[in-house]
Parts: C-alpha cells; sequence; structure tokens
C-alpha cells in the first residue's frame, strides 16, 4: 500500500515554530522535501536530514535535504539509527500516525537529545467533528487521504496526545489547533454538546475538541 501521496507543500505552522537557528533537523516523513526546502531558506547553514520510506519520494526529497535516509524508522537497526544524533529538533508532520508503534519511537528517541532539543509533530483529530457524524451513521471508511487515510494505524485526540508525550518522557511546551473553514461543522456542533452532556463531560471541552482538523505540538525531553 502506497502512502499518503507525494506533495509539494508544507505545514506553515511547523515551519513557524521551528526556531531559527536549529543546527540538525530529522524530519520523518519528508514526502518531496518540501519542509527541508522552507527552512533552508531561514537557516541554509542547518544540517537537515529526511528520513523517507518510500524511495521514488526520497529520489524527489534529496535536492532539498542534506540528506536522505529510506526506510521504516521503526526498523532502524542501533547503528543506523543512532546517526541521526546529535539532531536538535525532531519533526513529524501528519506521520505519527502512520507508525504502528510512536510510544516506542518516541521512547527510543529520547536518551539521544540535549536539554534543549525539541520534537515537533502535527497529528490529525480523530476526535473531528466529521469523524463523529459519520460514526453516529456507522460510516467508518477509509480514504485515499485526509483524516480517514487508510494508512494511518493510529488515532488520537487531544486528550491522548497530550498521554503519548507524557509517558514517553516528554513536556510539551505549546501546542495549538489548526482550524479550517467548515460551514458543515456548526450544524452537527449542538448534537456533540447534548452527546456530551448525555454522558456526563464537559460540554463544551467536547465541542472544543471536535473543531480542529489537526492538533501541533512543541515537546522537550524531560530531564531526569
Amino acid at each position: 500500500m502506497k502512502p499518503t501521496p507525494l506533495h509539494s507543500n508544507y505545514n506553515p505552522d511547523i515551519l513557524r515554530i521551528m526556531p531559527g537557528n536549529l543546527r540538525r533537523v530529522v524530519e520523518i516523513g519528508c514526502s518531496s522535501g518540501a519542509l527541508a526546502k522552507a527552512y533552508a531558506r531561514i537557516n541554509p547553514k542547518c544540517i537537515y536530514t529526511g528520513v523517507e520510506i518510500d524511495p521514488d519520494f526520497a529520489v524527489v526529497a534529496k535536492e532539498f535535504c542534506t540528506e536522505v535516509i529510506c526506510g521504516n524508522i521503526e526498523n532502524f537497526a542501533d547503528d543506523l539509527f543512532l546517526r541521526l544524533f546529535p539532531s536538535d529538533c525532531w519533526i513529524f508532520g501528519d506521520t505519527l500516525e502512520h507508525l504502528f508503534d510512536p510510544w516506542t519511537l518516541l521512547s527510543r528517541i529520547k536518551p539521544q537529545l540535549s536539554p534543549d532539543a525539541q520534537i515537533i509533530a502535527c497529528i490529525p483529530n480523530a476526535q473531528h467533528w466529521s469523524v463523529q457524524a459519520n460514526l453516529i451513521c456507522g460510516l467508518f471508511r477509509y480514504e485515499d487521504q485526509g483524516l480517514m487515510d487508510r494508512t494511518h494505524i493510529r488515532w488520537f485526540t487531544r486528550t491522548t496526545i497530550i498521554e503519548l508525550f507524557e509517558s514517553t518522557g516528554y513536556e510539551i511546551i505549546e501546542g495549538f489547533p489548526r482550524i479550517f473553514d467548515e460551514p458543515a461543522r456548526e450544524s452537527v456542533l449542538p448534537s456533540i454538546k447534548a452527546m456530551a452532556l448525555a454522558i456526563g463531560a464537559d460540554p463544551d471541552q467536547a465541542v472544543d475538541d471536535s473543531i480542529p482538523l489537526q492538533w501541533v505540538v512543541k515537546a522537550v525531553p524531560i530531564q531526569g
């Protein structure tokens, strides 16, 4: 099964929170290298290593990354894995949900990081209003891309994203939603609020958490 289609766009919210003085970036799932290209305009001296599972995508990304390693990061032997360090920023732009065990990978990365290193991730919101609306109708259908991308293996909400990072030894120091113009949303939100009330959950929080399409987080390793 092919991964998410090759794209030439980058996530501007990830780029915005990347420090401008990074020495070495590792991006998991670098696709065409679009983010590497954009970051090079800010910090051309940065060593930018892309890890890409699709060999065709990796060829394209080599034009913009300092180095591209083609393979599945979850299967890297220790010698290859340690080649990715020292590094002061790891980027997971809509990739953690494609991993079988992101908990183990984040735990494996942490001991190799310096105290000032960081993880930046963008993660689809499984609590999105459209997913809830379709579930009510029994429609849990995989698609070629988007929230229901058939290559997604794991599903996360705001609450479980926090749990993912805290359980693997990180502190989230910044986090925010990515919200887009979705006119159909307004007709669904009252039902989500009513459902939360029916089960004794916080209705306002349930509504707020159903609006973002994705969550962006920046995390640092907890010392000690």
